[in-house]
């Protein structure tokens, strides 16, 4: 009964936001027509069908498999240079299906490993392969059978993989449809020097092994969003993949730098994601997790962090959040300039065996950072730190109640393991070289 009457709160304020909200922050859709306003609405129902009353027991899930694939294991080397060995999957994720000779023949396996809030996003298993052969990007309209474009605007569940390596460069924003996967193993794949992704008012999507870098703002224009519709769009941000209104995505081993505003941004009442095994370099803002102090909506906003290697050049919002719940669980933080994990508006934050490295400079050794609010505000907000290894000064300053922590203060809680082990969690972080017929 407490359940549903949270859901119901919920509902309500995220009803009222988003209508609030809309007509000023529409994710460059010029034309907020009947197609759109009817996409917003259902995007709305399945966010309420996705949120989790008791996040915790997803943590707790997301922990007690971690705990499992390193049972016995003491390694906590990352091995800097080529690993060229026999194949090792280091964390429950790629234990999945990374040393499986015939994983090419069976990819859609992929969906069974997916931990996290993103859990039960099963992308586009239960359609027909789609085979990208053509690289280009030219025409907005009606898009080129064969192109990456031509694939994800598809109204049916897709498995889309790639014929060769290739480097596609998008001349305006790409927008999915509901119900893909866009898969790049056993081909080198980059999306650069051209426009980023739009995942917008659509559920059920997996981006796995693509390199993401250089992506700048675009003109915007007409831009065919789906089979049965086509749009004017305003000029695009440039962030690397940008996440709307949607739910149950998936983001995994994906390689990603040098985007001209954000590398991922989930906003405007999205939730149930996970985002896990990537690699972040040479980056401003690198992650932003709701967009408005003012937007009530993402209260509803539950996001999973894990196994990531947040690398060179790197300055903050690893990630920012504003409301909702984030779990930054056994991810690798190397490199910062300013600061690591940012926040406004009471957001949950439970980090939890990650490995924290501070940058030499002594203004900068502080993980978190709430200086949007005062003490006096941001005391309140529950911000957790379990198991975290800090070196070369760094330092999280945790507030709330830690009796409310639930995480911690379960008896029955199968612990994460502690950040000493998260070299080896992270160890194959980023796109990765499969080949066919071999593990990956």
């Amino acid at each position: 009964m407490a359940a549903t009457r949270l859901s119901l709160i919920l509902f309500v304020s995220f009803a009222v936001s988003f209508a609030v909200i809309v007509p000023s922050l529409r994710a460059h859709i010029v034309e907020f027509d009947n197609f759109w306003q009817q996409k917003s609405e259902e995007a709305k129902k399945d966010a309420l069908k996705a949120y989790q009353p008791n996040p915790e027991e997803v943590t707790e899930q997301l922990n007690a498999h971690v705990y499992d694939a390193l049972e016995g294991s003491n390694s906590t080397r990352r091995h800097l240079k080529k690993y060229s060995g026999a194949c090792l999957a280091t964390n429950p994720i790629d234990r999945c299906w990374r040393c499986r000779k015939n994983w090419a023949a069976n990819r859609k396996r992929l969906t069974k490993c997916v931990l996290g809030f993103g859990r039960k996003t099963t992308g586009g298993r239960r359609g027909k392969f789609y085979i990208v052969t053509d690289p280009s990007d030219n025409d907005m309209v009606n898009p080129k059978p064969g192109t990456l474009r031509h694939a994800v605007i598809q109204k049916r569940p897709l498995w889309i993989i790639f014929a060769r390596s290739m480097v596609i460069t998008l001349s305006e924003e790409l927008l999915l449809t509901s119900h893909k996967t866009i898969d790049a193993r056993g081909a080198n794949v980059h999306i650069a020097f051209g426009a980023g992704i739009s995942i917008q008012f659509v559920k059920n999507v997996i981006i796995h092994g693509l390199h993401i870098h250089d992506i700048v703002s675009a003109g915007g224009g007409m831009i065919r969003d789906s089979v049965q519709h086509v749009g004017i769009r305003s000029r695009s941000d440039g962030d690397g993949i940008s996440i709307f209104g949607s739910t149950n995505i998936w983001l995994d081993h994906l390689s990603m730098s040098n985007c001209q505003d954000g590398l991922i941004d989930v906003i405007q009442g999205s939730t149930a994601i996970t985002i896990s095994n990537g690699h972040f370099t040479r980056h401003n803002d690198v992650m932003l997790f709701g967009a408005s102090d003012s937007f009530e909506g993402d209260s509803i906003m539950q996001i999973t962090v894990a196994f990531n290697h947040f690398g060179r050049g790197l300055v903050q919002r690893m990630p920012r959040c504003r409301w909702g719940f984030v779990h930054v669980v056994n991810n690798d933080y190397t490199h910062w300039l300013m600061y690591a994990i940012g926040g406004s508006q009471h957001p949950t934050i439970i980090s939890e065996g990650n490995r924290f490295i501070a940058p030499p400079n002594l203004a900068a050794k502080e993980v978190t950072k709430r200086d949007y609010a005062g003490e006096e505000v941001w005391k309140s907000w529950t911000w957790r730190s379990k198991g975290d290894l800090m070196m070369n000064g760094a330092f999280f300053v945790e507030s709330g109640n830690p009796s409310k922590s639930r995480p911690f203060g379960r008896r029955d809680m199968i612990k994460a393991k502690p950040g000493t082990f998260v070299t080896r969690l992270t160890r194959f972080s980023g796109s990765l070289n499969c080949k066919v017929g071999r593990p990956c």
